[in-house]
């Protein structure tokens, strides 16, 4: 018996050091993020591809490209040049209590840094610390001041 209730105890002060707070989840995935968007900046296509997810959709007006082969493809040619044409940051990250899922979003900036546009992404938890992109839809940039 003494032994079963140290199993027990041991086994579960196992899984709380396994868990992790919404607050390290929201920083994994902001770090991932900043990751992703460093492949591009870096020139570095296979690294991109690393971070989609089999599923992986990203949308951009009006069509979609559906799973990493298409994707890559989709984006090999803002690969091209010596320098990146956008590049984007997280100011939102937001992640559901079960951890599995994660919405990053921000702006798209230009090479000079004027905002063009607006990223949104999904995020799924494929194992420990580990997120894979799901979903990506970009918009253009809201020229409020003109409305």
């Amino acid at each position: 018996m003494k032994c079963w209730v140290l199993c027990a105890t041991m086994c579960s002060l196992t899984g709380l050091a396994d868990a992790e707070t919404n607050a390290e989840l929201v920083e994994q995935v902001r770090r991932t993020e900043i990751a992703f968007a460093k492949t591009l900046a870096d020139r570095d296509p296979a690294a991109f591809a690393t971070f989609l997810s089999k599923e992986t959709i990203f949308s951009s007006n009006g069509r979609a490209s559906r799973g990493p082969q298409e994707v890559a493809e989709c984006w090999k040619g803002f690969f091209n040049g010596p320098q990146a044409p956008f590049s984007w940051a997280p100011e939102q990250v937001v992640v559901l209590d079960s951890g599995t899922l994660a919405l990053s979003s921000g702006p798209v900036r230009d090479p000079a840094g004027k905002r063009i546009g607006t990223f949104n992404s999904v995020w799924r938890r494929e194992g420990k610390g580990k997120w894979k992109i799901v979903l990506d839809n970009g918009c253009p940039a809201c020229d409020c001041a003109a409305q």
